[in-house]
């Protein structure tokens, strides 16, 4: 170890948060077999960090370290609530080495995807499963999952506490599930991932149009799903990821502006990401026992496939959609369905199928959908009617990028 000054262990400090709390917390949890006290002592440990490795220098393995102050911090803590006793066997050895290990550095890595099963028990309710697993195992945020869902934060706070109490009561076990249990417990598994690559790849809110923190921690958990189960929906779902994620570059200006799929330059595509997604996608689609996400990374990869926007197969990405509405029907498949409707066959086309889904309650509330029928009144020239649905849409957005894109179409009309 260096000693390193204030200003350089607070940046170090703050990226190590970034890049490996939720992990340390994993493994905290693990140890501790309590959310609560896991999370406290994880901020207590990096408060720990900001002082003790400016005197003593950043140690060889920040993650190992965090993981053993925080383990300790929690001893102290229950030590003051006098639950020591109770829980010493499951905390730490009564003599307390001078240097606790909290496993092998495979250990700690894997103790991500054991919070995600633990999290995603049956026992549990669906919705609870993917609500718990976000907030514990992703670190987002309560409103963050809340809008995920298209429901308010009360309700979704409501569901992370009593899935908290559920594994503490029902004393659920923290550990990935045999081989002939996984099944059953891969769709929550695969619908948090998806959702918190969502939430990377389209922040639902704040500043930036991405985060590229959650998008790249969703495609490490697909790696590691994929290596543990290499299932069809598996392997399509990390596909699904890839493809969308190699755009990355090219969705933004440097100054932050959205630049629309049709407009982007596809020179900055990521082509490593866009040829292990397709790979991935054969693979699953050769099995004949794919699903909707699967199908999604076919429309992914019919995109990636055109030279140019002018180029795009419109054709099968409309009969992939039909596909995946028989699959897997909802509002949002609906909706990005018109959308390709209409660019294949024109506004006039798209325009009763988006008046259709915004008709019933899913959607109302839903700012792209008011946006894509605000693009349509545009491109058929009703200048009066797309300024009503941009207005809507601007008052509905939660996003900085996509409020600004909004209002600079208000301007344009």
């Amino acid at each position: 170890m260096n000693a390193t000054n204030s200003q350089t262990i607070r940046q170090v400090v703050d990226d190590v948060y970034r890049a490996e709390s939720r992990r340390v917390f994993a493994t905290l949890v693990r140890l501790l077999g309590d959310f609560d006290l896991a999370e406290e002592v994880l901020h207590e440990a990096f408060a720990t960090a900001l002082v003790q490795w400016q005197e003593s220098g950043i140690p060889e393995n920040p993650r190992a370290w965090l993981v053993s102050t925080g383990k300790f911090k929690a001893v102290d803590i229950i030590r003051r609530r006098t639950k020591f006793d109770s829980m010493k066997e499951e905390v730490a050895r009564p003599e307390h080495d001078a240097d606790p290990q909290p496993g092998t550095e495979q250990d700690i890595e894997d103790d991500r995807l054991r919070l995600i099963f633990t999290c995603c028990h049956p026992a549990l309710a669906a919705n609870v499963q993917v609500a718990l697993t976000l907030r514990e195992v992703c670190g987002l945020t309560t409103e963050e999952i809340a809008r995920a869902f298209l429901t308010n934060a009360a309700t979704m706070a409501q569901r992370i506490v009593r899935g908290k109490a559920k594994i503490r009561d029902a004393k659920i076990p923290y550990e990935v599930p045999a081989a002939a249990d996984l099944p059953e417990r891969l769709d929550s598994v695969l619908q948090v991932t998806y959702l918190v690559f969502n939430e990377g790849y389209a922040a639902s809110s704040g500043d930036s149009l991405t985060r590229h923190d959650l998008s790249e921690e969703a495609i490490r958990l697909g790696w590691l799903l994929v290596e543990l189960l290499p299932a069809p929906e598996v392997m399509g779902l990390l596909a699904l990821m890839l493809l969308q994620e190699s755009r990355r570059a090219a969705r933004v200006t440097a100054d932050g502006e959205i630049i629309l799929l049709e407009q982007q330059d596809r020179q900055l595509w990521n082509r490593d990401q866009i040829r292990q997604g397709k790979e991935l996608l054969t693979r699953s689609l050769g099995t004949r026992r794919f699903g909707p996400y699967t199908v999604q990374a076919a429309i992914a990869a019919a995109h990636a496939d055109a030279a140019s926007a002018a180029e795009t197969d419109w054709n099968q990405i409309v009969a992939l959609y039909d596909v995946l509405l028989q699959l897997s029907p909802s509002p949002i498949v609906a909706l990005n369905r018109a959308v390709a409707v209409t660019m294949r066959d024109g506004p006039a086309a798209g325009l009763p199928l988006i008046d259709a889904i915004l008709a019933e309650p899913d959607l109302a509330e839903y700012h792209l959908a008011h946006a894509a029928r605000a693009d349509i009144y545009r491109r058929l020239g009703k200048t009066a009617e797309a300024r009503a649905a941009y207005e809507k849409a601007l008052a509905l957005a939660r996003q900085e990028p996509e409020r600004r894109f909004l209002e600079k179409r208000l301007r344009e009309l």
